[in-house]
């Protein structure tokens, strides 16, 4: 196989354009002797005449010609590699691996894969959804390049793996059937539910909140059902089973519920934090996606998903 050199092909080139070794040395900022000397080569290791004497110059020869047909389609790819490692490094395209936990997805991820496609659609986001432990096995092997998860669950901000990246205080609000007394209540209480059946899971970060808030209140949750997922929870509150404290985040995903905001000294919240390898900060397509991320964490904070419930008591999570 003939060995095709990129750069001599490139002199082999502009020669074809300038038609002189002089000129093409001055436009190369080389010299004529140079100019000659890699056109020399190139022949050489084509095993083919480049060149051909005509008067006091030189002329491309057919062969020359049928070799720059062939290469132009060549500087035509490597243009394209160069606008395309061009906008990688501006953070304008690139792929993204992000591995987060359920809640997260809906409420966070896909949002900001929505808003980053309008602006950057050359960002490829690839998603997986991951309890924390896997998340952080996923990020730690080079498998994902950004995790989510509760700060609960997150490696600690000394681990010299990960940077963290705090996302959002996520609020519980207290979720009711329509039809409770407590539902049109002027004001709410956790002390006004001591005496409720509660739903909520074992051992969960979130389930630990529930016990925690409860407790700090003066009283133990009586725990009548037991879920993992939110659906589940939120269906057994519909269905008048008992009460329960749903993250912000989760709550606008089913209809059927009443949600109250507690006053804020008694409001729990867990923490969402964001973590990437160490190192991996000046990546230019993640740094795109973390911003954008952000700009969804404050846009729902501000009248998005994570807005407090609706001021009127009794009306749905989901209805505005």
């Amino acid at each position: 196989m003939a060995d095709w050199d990129i750069r001599k092909l490139h002199i082999l080139r502009t020669l074809r354009e300038r038609g002189t070794v002089t000129a093409t040395a001055e436009a190369l900022r080389m010299t004529p002797s140079a100019v000659s000397q890699q056109l020399t080569n190139l022949s050489r290791q084509l095993g083919v005449e480049l060149l051909a004497a005509q008067g006091r110059g030189v002329r491309l020869t057919d062969a020359a010609r049928l070799v720059l047909r062939h290469a132009e389609a060549v500087f035509e790819q490597l243009e394209r590699a160069d606008a395309e490692l061009a906008a990688y490094a501006r953070g304008e395209a690139g792929e993204v691996r992000v591995a987060a936990f359920s809640t997260a997805v809906p409420a966070l991820v896909v949002p900001a894969i929505r808003t980053l496609r309008a602006s950057h659609p050359q960002v490829t986001v690839r998603v997986r959804e991951t309890e924390a432990a896997e998340a952080y096995d996923l990020l730690a092997a080079g498998e994902a390049d950004l995790a989510l998860s509760l700060a609960a669950e997150a490696p600690t901000a000394t681990d010299p793996r990960f940077t963290r990246v705090p996302l959002l205080a996520d609020p519980l609000d207290v979720a009711l059937p329509p039809a409770h007394p407590l539902a049109s209540a002027p004001t709410l209480h956790l002390t006004d539910l001591a005496a409720e059946p509660w739903i909520f899971g074992g051992s969960d970060p979130w389930s630990d909140i529930t016990r925690r808030a409860c407790e700090a209140a003066g009283f133990t949750p009586d725990q009548a059902h037991s879920a993992a997922g939110w659906t589940a929870i939120l269906s057994m509150v519909a269905a008048g089973l008992g009460v329960a404290l749903i993250p912000r985040m989760a709550a606008p995903h089913h209809e059927g519920v009443t949600l109250r905001e507690l006053p804020a000294a008694q409001r729990p919240v867990r923490h969402v934090v964001a973590a990437l390898r160490r190192g991996s900060e000046e990546a230019p397509a993640l740094g795109r996606f973390l911003g954008v991320l952000r700009g969804v964490v404050l846009g729902a904070g501000a009248g998005g998903a994570l807005r407090p419930p609706s001021a009127t008591p009794g009306r749905g999570p989901s209805r505005r």
